[in-house]
């Protein structure tokens, strides 16, 4: 009894040791072994949402028995824009149909601002309709060229830049699936979205980065601002970056979506010249002024016997201080952050160099160019023991790859006292050089087509922006305006 019990259990044994060979073999390379599903070769978890077959929104054929029949008319990226209404829109919708009118979507404010400060006289309605440009003849042709072949590089159609903390998915998956280290850790599409997934886009010097107290490094490693005397290591966003004062609001927890929510992903408002990137959801009296608190209370802020308290969509509860200085009823007309902003972005002037030369000598110290495809043609050009790849870049929109390589540099890169101006409403604000673009061109030939042409924001100086850097006012915030006020009543153009 007992042999025969020890040779039946040896008997299961082996018979799933051959299972398990086979599963294994069914995802070999050459195809000849049976496949028992996808989940024979791929590891994947899905959300209680999602809990169905990876046909339902890969395609492909989940009975096939060889790798290349299951791969056959496989989607890898069902929600980008081009799969999105075949494949998501069965349960999704009205976000499917929401989703190409946003911001996000269609990235026109950012397209139409550039191109109106060279010359653009009409307004685009997405980034795919920015015609091409392989031979510019024009500023605002050139503009677009940059903008399809450097500046571009992260939008919905796009998995980012390959750098390990800018890769993303596609369309839906750009915000609702997470990524570590550019590759795609999970399955569990999530309503709420981790930070890293914003910073993913959201990276550099602009708002986002400074959230989390980041500010980019200049391009040459031995000189930076401030200086360093650091080795450049981890580059997880392109450019290492120095880590300075967050702002209060990420310091007690609080998530981008917390005031950036939904609509972001909804709202097709063109914005004025000197707004921000994206609508805001609520401004910073919605939660500090008692009396808007008294009339209707904005999403997550509750009554409590203390006063109010903010629930963060990460579940942590923080207390609302409440507006009772003074000062402000003294100065209606001046934005918060002007006393509130710890610090600002201040790179003044962006020059952009297109050049379709094979030289690439000059450029030694200066590989670092927050763009992996620039950093890794200099990088493998500058060895001679390579064989030389051609000066082209990619069109980040066709994937085309175009004759000429976009190079960028700065000349300054600050973070001071944030400066103040006035927007065009006449509230006093943070100001910053935006758009302070200057275009030049170098051809195959050496003949200079462009030479550092400026965009009209160039020429307007500071433009109105919101650091997110929020921090105690602190004591010389007085002195901050009455020095604004003086040195703007003393200004020639008020005289």
């Amino acid at each position: 009894m007992r042999t025969c019990r020890n040779y039946r259990v040896f008997s299961h044994l082996l018979c799933l040791c051959v299972l398990v060979i086979i599963g294994i073999s069914g995802c070999s390379e050459e195809n000849t072994s049976p496949v028992s599903g996808c989940l024979s070769c791929h590891e994947v978890m899905a959300d209680t949402s999602h809990q169905m077959a990876c046909t339902v929104c890969h395609q492909g054929n989940g009975q096939a028995e060889t790798i290349t029949e299951a791969h056959a008319s496989l989607i890898a990226q069902p929600s980008h824009p081009d799969h999105m209404q075949a494949i998501c829109s069965e349960c999704h919708q009205e976000q499917v149909d929401s989703l190409p009118h946003s911001l996000h979507y269609t990235q026109k404010n950012l397209v139409n601002l550039v191109r109106e400060s060279f010359g653009a006289k009409d307004q685009l309605a997405s980034l795919q309709d920015i015609p091409p440009n392989e031979y510019p003849e024009t500023s605002l042709q050139l503009a677009e060229d940059l903008l399809r072949r450097r500046c571009l590089r992260c939008h919905l159609f796009s998995s980012g830049d390959t750098y390990s903390a800018t890769q993303h998915g596609t369309g839906c998956a750009a915000c609702h699936l997470s990524y570590e280290d550019g590759q795609l850790t999970s399955h569990n599409f999530t309503a709420i979205p981790e930070d890293k997934a914003c910073l993913s886009c959201h990276y550099g010097n602009r708002v986002g980065f400074d959230y989390y107290g980041r500010f980019e490094h200049d391009f040459n490693h031995e000189y930076r601002t401030p200086y360093s005397t650091a080795e450049t290591t981890d580059r997880p966003y392109g450019v290492d970056f120095h880590d300075l004062a967050a702002d209060v609001h990420q310091q007690s927890g609080m998530l981008c979506v917390d005031c950036h929510g939904a609509e972001l992903m909804k709202s097709s408002t063109s914005l004025p010249a000197d707004a921000e990137d994206e609508p805001q959801a609520i401004s910073c009296a919605s939660c500090h002024d008692e009396v808007l608190l008294s009339v209707e209370l904005p999403a997550g802020v509750s009554s409590t016997p203390e006063g109010y308290a903010f629930t963060s969509k990460s579940g942590s509860s923080h207390p609302l201080p409440i507006l009772r200085d003074p000062a402000h009823d003294r100065y209606p007309n001046v934005s918060c952050q002007v006393c509130h902003a710890q610090w600002s972005y201040n790179d003044t002037e962006t020059h952009l160099l297109r050049s379709d030369l094979d030289e690439y000598d000059i450029w030694d110290r200066l590989t670092v160019q927050g763009s992996l495809e620039v950093e890794t043609l200099l990088e493998h050009n500058l060895d001679y023991d390579n064989e030389e790849l051609p000066p082209e870049m990619s069109d980040k929109i066709s994937g085309e790859m175009r004759p000429g390589i976009w190079y960028k540099g700065y000349l300054m890169r600050r973070w001071e006292d944030p400066p103040i101006g006035r927007s065009t409403d006449g509230t006093i604000r943070v100001v910053r050089p935006k758009l302070t673009l200057f275009l030049s061109w170098i051809d195959e030939d050496e003949e200079v087509r462009f030479d550092s042409i400026p965009s009209r924001a160039a020429d307007q100086g500071m433009l109105p922006y919101t650091p997110h850097t929020t921090g105690p006012a602190g004591l010389y915030y007085r002195q901050r305006l009455r020095e604004f006020v003086s040195t703007e009543e003393s200004s020639p153009s008020r005289n």
